[in-house]
């Protein structure tokens, strides 16, 4: 092929070969890191976010095969000249026959191709090179108006050509190629010619879309998730009742309870549960204490447990007690439409004997803490609401005494492998289950705290922080004067 002149570039001096080998070594070395970050991106691909990160490196190897080769060439020299026939390429050759180059004279029209070109664009190396007028045969008909701009551009008014199109190959591949060149002028200044480098960047483009469609679809997932979580988190407020100071019972001279409760939502980067915590006072004076825990997330878990603490106030308030109360809820969720279980407690305090009914479905029992000590109360049966038809609940009794206190809380409280400073170990602890012994041994400071929202506040001190797995309720009664 004869040089490419140009009347305003002077040759430039090719750097030096050890420079060269050098920049190849580097692009060799980072390729190698590129591809063990993608390796380790590997997934069954339901994860947007690990497709998305195999794509952008697939699209950096592309680019860092691109510059490999190139930077091959350079340190090798212009190729030599072919001397037979070459056959065309398969897909996947070595990146250097993606990029070819091509003269076209315009005073004697005549072409000169380079063989990777024949390559790229699958002609037979022993047939005629296109000229510029032959050239839009292989394009695709809606692209041919871009390359005969980009030609006329060039020809006419001498400037670069940087653009793209695709073509069809002889047995229908359509491909895409970017071209640059600029004009060759004539010593009066005028075009004689017009040089250009063509490359195959289809694989190129197809990582390139493939990025943005993935980082389309986890930009479409996080917005999504994120009004999932704002929804939820809505309803469970709307529906949770906020924190409370003392209950008063309406008839004086009788113990009254000293609540508080909270609720402690999961990690920014974890969907809200459907955990719940009740404390109402019911029309024969007695009142209702409760805590809950719907499996799974989401608004429509959210939706759930609001109608099943609907459903619960409506049966307490009209006297139902403890077990059947769990045996309707369990019918309740066996009967809906979407499956679903929840572990759960229910008590009814009675203040004129300090009397607490309980019943429980699958649940933590709840803690009953007195005189600086705490112990967890001996469970009736039952099993997860929804987990079996017409499922049988047991009830249980307890005295409460003044200045006793009850801890009630869901499975999330204590973080999994939870280990303080100030909680012994299991067996110092007399064998007490693991995920209640963190709780039974705050025993001395909710002695020590005048009220019921101190006590709150200990264990939100105590478990709130870090980023949770689940969120999680705890709810605290005190038996007062």
């Amino acid at each position: 092929m004869p040089s490419h002149l140009s009347a305003d570039h002077p040759a430039a001096q090719p750097p030096g070969r050890g420079s060269v080998d050098a920049l190849i070594t580097q692009t060799r070395r980072l390729k190698g890191e590129v591809d063990a970050v993608r390796r380790d991106a590997q997934g069954d691909g339901t994860d947007l976010h690990g497709r998305w990160q195999r794509a952008l490196c697939d699209l950096a190897l592309h680019q860092l095969n691109d510059v490999g080769a190139h930077l091959t060439e350079l340190r090798d020299g212009p190729p030599a000249v072919e001397t037979a026939p070459v056959s065309p390429a398969p897909r996947g050759d070595a990146l250097l026959s993606r990029v070819g180059s091509a003269e076209w004279n315009l005073l004697t029209d005549e072409a000169d191709w380079s063989a990777e070109l024949y390559q790229i664009l699958g002609r037979d190396p022993a047939a005629p090179p296109l000229t510029l007028d032959e050239l839009p045969s292989l394009v695709l008909e809606e692209d041919r108006p871009t390359l005969t701009a980009m030609v006329t551009d060039c020809l006419v008014d001498a400037r670069p050509i940087d653009g793209e199109f695709r073509i069809v190959r002889p047995h229908g591949e359509v491909r895409t190629v970017h071209m640059m060149g600029e004009p060759v002028l004539d010593s009066d200044g005028g075009t004689a010619a017009m040089w250009a480098v063509l490359r195959d960047v289809s694989e190129l483009r197809r990582s390139q879309r493939t990025v943005r469609a993935t980082r389309d679809s986890l930009q479409r997932h996080r917005h999504l998730a994120q009004t999932e979580h704002r929804l939820t988190a809505e309803l469970q407020e709307a529906v949770l009742p906020p924190r409370r100071g003392s209950l008063r019972l309406p008839h004086q001279g009788r113990p009254c309870l000293d609540i508080a409760a909270h609720h402690l939502p999961a990690g920014a980067s974890s969907p809200i549960g459907g955990t719940w915590y009740d404390a109402l006072e019911l029309s024969d004076g007695e009142t209702l204490l409760s805590v809950g825990d719907l499996t799974g997330q989401g608004p429509a878990v959210a939706s759930t447990m609001a109608m099943m603490l609907g459903a619960l106030r409506g049966m307490a308030m009209a006297g139902t007690q403890p077990a059947q109360l769990m045996s309707w809820l369990n019918q309740l969720l066996d009967s809906g439409v979407q499956p679903a279980l929840a572990g759960a407690v229910c008590c009814r305090y009675r203040p004129q004997t300090r009397t607490l009914v309980w019943a429980q479905a699958g649940h933590p029992a709840p803690l009953l803490f007195r005189e600086g000590t705490g112990r967890r109360l001996s469970a009736p049966g039952g099993v997860l609401l929804g987990a079996t038809s017409g499922a049988v609940y047991g009830q249980a009794e307890e005295t409460l005494e003044e200045g006793d206190l009850l801890l009630l809380y869901t499975d999330g409280l204590v973080p999994r492998g939870w280990e303080s400073p100030r909680c012994p170990s299991e067996t110092e602890s007399g064998g007490r289950p693991a995920d209640a012994t963190p709780l039974l041994d705050l025993a001395p400071r909710f002695h020590a705290a005048p009220t019921a929202r101190d006590c709150v506040r200990i264990v939100v001190e105590e478990f709130g922080t870090g980023d949770r797995e689940d969120d999680a309720c705890v709810l605290v009664a005190r038996v007062t004067p």
